[in-house]
């Protein structure tokens, strides 16, 4: 009998993702402190918060496979967050026009065995994207479309968002919308969960 399956986040777009796979599973959303440390990189943060994540809802769901995602998107010195506002999104954008950028997209799954046992991983996929250089009107008529105030970057990749740019390179399509299927598939194997053999 499989264990459980959680998704550490209460991200709907980490749920459609998850959702693709075909395995049931509950949403919990973790409640952990996502202030980056004192120069610490993207990446680095990306993958702790992604480990805490899963860690903290493991220790509360003992024998659970849970997974936990973190995205940091950085331009140049800056993090890229999500902007929370109209207004915050069009400055974003506005700062990003032109410029190259990279995501990071951490997944980690944990589970906490009866006996204290500890299983995880922690993977990182790296996407670079190039915005197009972008008018004002274009931004903040953008805005008042897909209104990407909840997501890193202030943008939706999957649907209007993608004109915004001249192009995105990453191994894994996924990873940009919040949640690295590929990642996922592959490490919820090596914990007995197989999407393509479920039974």
């Amino acid at each position: 009998m499989h264990a459980s399956l959680i998704l550490g986040s209460s991200s709907r777009y980490r749920a459609n993702l998850l959702n693709s796979l075909g395995l049931p599973f509950a949403q919990v959303s973790p409640a952990i402190d996502e202030t980056p440390l004192i120069d610490e990189s993207a990446q680095t943060l990306a993958a702790r918060l992604a480990l805490s994540k899963a860690m903290h809802i493991a220790e509360q769901y003992v024998g659970a496979v849970v997974i936990g995602s973190d995205q940091v998107g950085q331009c140049g010195p800056h993090l890229l967050s999500k902007p929370g506002t109209a207004a915050a999104a069009i400055r974003s954008l506005q700062a990003t026009s032109g410029q190259l950028a990279t995501f990071y997209t951490a997944v980690s799954l944990a589970r906490i065995s009866a006996d204290g046992k500890v299983q995880s991983s922690t993977d990182v996929c790296i996407t670079e994207l190039k915005f197009r250089q972008l008018t004002d009107a274009q931004i903040i008529r953008y805005v008042e479309q897909d209104q990407p105030i909840d997501t890193a970057g202030a943008f939706k990749a999957e649907s209007l968002g993608i004109g915004l740019f001249e192009f995105i390179r990453a191994d894994d399509p996924s990873a940009l919308i919040g949640l690295p299927l590929i990642s996922v598939a592959t490490r919820l194997q090596e914990f007995g969960l197989d999407p393509l053999n479920p039974l």
